[in-house]
Parts: structure tokens; C-alpha cells; sequence
């Protein structure tokens, strides 16, 4: 189609996630195998790449935006932009959840975390008691300084016995089938509670100078 020299592309194949190190494609193709294409960086410079008209520019390309050039009787096209973002990741997906408590009592903001190591891009999501009803908080640092960690702050304010059950954080890789899922059971109580158990009598006789020792189990 010499009015449309590069296939149309959707959203996602414009923004590129590529794990630091590996190779990637840029996939701007056109409708004609035969077309001369040159693929340009932000400064418009030319980039040498392997060009495989089924796919697009192939190589490890930096971080920036990029766009393919053609000619179709004689009059210059441009691709739509593609942006290559390069992340830190590794092939496996550690995760860890942590409860600052487990136990709580209605009223108080029950607050659990879930960290992801060492990969700069994951899909993580919740799932917990008050899920269905919008019940929770969520907060995202990303922290790169001494170790790469996502930190995902799960807040719930205002905790009632309804808020009792598994809380449960699922992490996705970005570029791998990898998934990983970890879970903390937190309770809520009605109301605090202290139960008492002595172990002496209502009433006890020690003799002069003996000592005794009173012992009370708390639980």
C-alpha cells in the first residue's frame, strides 16, 4: 500500500520492555518485503540494526525512542514512535509478605506489606477479605538504593471481624511466565480480651520470714 508503507501498530507494541542485556524487536514493518527502512533514534541518527521484514529492527537497543523511515514514490514516511525502556529483572521472583501483627482488634488499621526483590517491573495484586467491597489502601515505593525492591503497602483503616481471612499478594514477571504468591493469615477480635489464671488459693498462709512466690498465667 503505497499510501500506508508501515502497518499500522497497536498501543502496546509502541512501549518495549527489555530485561538489561537482552536483545529486543522493534516492530515496525511495512506492506511492501521490498522496502528500504531505516530505523532513527531521538536525535534522529541513524541506528544499524538486522531488519527482518516479518518482524522489524532486531538488536540490543538503549533506553530511548525510536522511529523507521521509508520511501514510497519518492515521498519520505515515518513509523509511529516506539519506546524502548530497559529494566532490571531476574528470572526468578522473590517475594516476601509481612503483618507488623497478626492479631487485631475492630477499630485499628491492620497493615501488611509485600516486597519484591531485584525487579524493577511486576503486575502484583491483592487479594483479601474486604477486596470485593474496595476495603483498603495501596501504595507503591519503588526503592533502588543499596538493592533494587518494589515495597507494596497494603493499609485496611478502620478493621472490623469481617476484615478476619487470608491476605494474599500474587507477583507477576514482566517478560517470563513467572509468578509468585505469598500469604498471611490476620484476625480481628471484637474487643481485646485477658484471661487470668492463678495458681494459689483465694486464700493462703505463709508462716514468719517464709518466702512465697504468687504465680498468675496471662494469656
Amino acid at each position: 500500500d503505497p499510501d500506508m508503507p508501515f502497518v499500522p501498530s497497536i498501543p502496546e507494541d509502541q512501549f518495549i520492555l527489555v530485561e538489561e542485556g537482552d536483545p529486543t524487536v522493534i516492530p515496525c514493518r511495512t506492506s511492501d518485503p521490498d522496502a528500504q527502512v531505516t530505523l532513527t533514534d531521538s536525535l534522529d541518527k541513524a541506528v544499524y540494526a538486522l531488519y527482518d521484514t516479518k518482524q522489524g529492527f532486531i538488536g540490543n537497543f538503549p533506553a530511548g525512542s525510536y522511529t523507521c523511515k521509508t520511501m514510497a514514490k519518492g515521498v519520505e514516511f515515518k513509523s509511529d514512535e516506539f519506546l524502548v525502556y530497559i529494566i532490571r529483572a531476574t528470572s526468578q521472583l522473590p517475594v516476601e509478605i509481612e503483618a507488623l501483627k497478626t492479631v487485631y482488634k475492630t477499630g485499628e488499621t491492620i497493615v501488611v506489606t509485600c516486597v519484591v526483590f531485584d525487579n524493577e517491573v511486576v503486575n502484583l495484586q491483592w487479594n483479601y477479605p474486604g477486596k470485593v467491597k474496595e476495603k483498603g489502601l495501596i501504595k507503591l515505593d519503588d526503592i533502588k538504593v543499596p538493592s533494587q525492591k518494589l515495597v507494596y503497602t497494603l493499609t485496611i483503616p478502620e478493621a472490623s471481624v469481617k476484615d478476619t481471612g487470608d491476605y494474599e499478594c500474587t507477583a507477576r514477571h514482566a517478560t517470563k511466565e513467572v509468578k509468585e504468591n505469598k500469604k498471611v493469615v490476620i484476625t480481628v477480635h471484637d474487643k481485646g480480651f485477658v484471661h487470668l489464671e492463678p495458681q494459689f488459693s483465694p486464700l493462703e498462709a505463709v508462716n514468719l520470714h517464709e518466702v512465697k512466690n504468687f504465680v498468675v498465667d496471662v494469656q
